[in-house]
Order: structure tokens, then sequence, then C-alpha cells
């Protein structure tokens, strides 16, 4: 007869329910993989399946009891490394998400816009193309599996129970959030700068000749000669959002390493 005790109990959930809280925390976290359109249902069960999955392969558990201080201080720190790594994500898919905002407006889209159910707010048709275009390439490229394959080591680098964060990685997050912004004002800077350009010139002609309704020639022009740039963009964007992501992914990496206090 095989008996057990609530030692042996506690230490199969332990093994099962801390990892939950790392996965859970970046499926909630990650713009793609955790999309707003996958039910809660569907994200619980594909982290709790993953957790089972890997649970037979990751280092030992620590000897603290799950209902304890001490527990909720390991849950805590699962949710910070599982939120942190999903938070890069969603900054790439905001960089892309901001350069189609900015361009939209620069072409008078701006009125085209609906409510986008991920984000809670409304969202610019030109954005959220982007936005799916992004979404797609990285599915194209592997990068979900990639993410995974990142987020199951972080239990071999990141052993459940560290209780300790290098405050430095914090800051190194809130720079490449600076830095790959400026990625997005790149991508959207030609747009802009040709826009830009056709505006000073309508601006200029109605100075010089009041009486032209240049505002109805205006619109016409900056949405055409953004159409007209978006066709010639699209052939370099597989490119650039493909350098974005790995970029992301690189960075993600890193971040893994630099984390352990």
């Amino acid at each position: 007869m095989i008996a057990f005790g609530w030692d042996q109990l506690q230490l199969w959930v332990s093994a099962l329910f801390w990892p939950f809280c790392r996965l859970l925390a970046f499926f909630m976290s990650d713009p793609i993989l955790g999309h707003k359109n996958v039910s809660s249902q569907v994200k619980v069960g594909l982290s709790l399946l993953l957790a089972f999955l890997l649970a037979p392969n990751l280092p030992p558990m620590p000897d603290i009891p799950l209902i304890s201080w001490a527990g909720l201080g390991v849950v805590v720190e699962q949710l910070l490394i599982g939120m942190s790594l999903g938070m890069v994500m969603r900054i790439t898919l905001a960089v892309v998400e901001m350069a189609g905002e900015i361009c939209g407006m620069q072409m008078g889209l701006a009125f085209a816009s609906f409510f986008s159910a991920d984000t809670g707010t409304n969202s610019q048709v030109l954005s959220r193309f982007l936005s799916l275009v992004t979404i797609l390439m990285f599915l194209a490229l592997g990068g979900h599996l990639m993410v995974l394959e990142l987020l199951a080591s972080t239990f071999s680098r990141l052993p459940v129970g560290q209780f300790g964060f290098n405050p430095e990685a914090w800051n190194q997050l809130a720079r490449h959030g600076g830095s790959i912004f400026l990625s997005g004002l790149l991508l959207a800077l030609p747009m802009v700068g040709a826009l830009l350009i056709i505006n000073l010139a309508m601006g200029i002609l109605n100075r010089v000749a009041p009486q032209l309704t240049v505002f109805s020639v205006g619109f016409p022009a900056t949405l055409f000669v953004g159409m007209l740039l978006l066709t010639v963009l699209v052939g370099d964007l597989g490119q650039f959002l493909a350098g974005l992501l790995y970029q992301a992914l690189h960075f993600m990496q890193a971040l893994i390493e630099g984390l352990p206090g």
C-alpha cells in the first residue's frame, strides 16, 4: 500500500503550481500568444499543460510551504519573471502600432478607427493592419516556438525561489523600450517626412491663392501619396519586422541572463 502525507502532497503541488504561475503571467501579458481574443480558460489550460510537461525536467523546488508568507513571495517572484518577459513582446508590438498611428494621422486616416478589444481603446485602421502583419510574421518565423523555448529555459537559469533580482535588469528593460520605440519612429519617418512636405506645400499654396479650395485638394493628395508610399514600404516591411522580432528575442535572452541577483 502506497501512503503519502501532507509533505509529499505539498511537494507535488508546488512542483506544478509555481511554474504554472510563471507561465500564466507570461501568457496574460504577452500580446501575441496571450491575445485578448483568446479566452482566459485557454490561457489557463495552456499554462497548466506546459507546467505539467515541464515539471519532470525542472530543478528541485525549494522546501517552502505553499501557504506561508515565503510561499507568497515565491508566487510574486514567478509573476514578475513571467510579466517581464511578456512585456518585452508587448513593447515590440506597441512600436509597430505606434508607427501605424503616426502614419495614419499624417495620411488623414485619423477618423478611420474602430474599437480594439486587445487594447480596450480605439485604434486606427493602418495601426491595426501593421499589428496583424507583425503577428503573422512572428508566427511565420516560428517566433512562438522560440519564445516557448526561452520560457522553458528560464527555470534552469532562474530557479524557483531564488529571491533576488538584479536591479540593473529592470533598467535595461526600460532602456530597451526607448531604443525599440526609436525603431518605430524610423519606420514611420519616410512617410511622415514626405507627407509633411506635402502639407507644407498645401499651406503655402493656401496663403498664395486663398480662393482655391486647397483643403479639398490636400486631403486626396496626402491620402494618395500615403497609399503610394505604403505600397513601397510594404516591400521592405518583412525584413524590418523580422529584425525587430529577432531583436526582441535576443533581448529576452539577455534579460533572462541578467535577472539573477
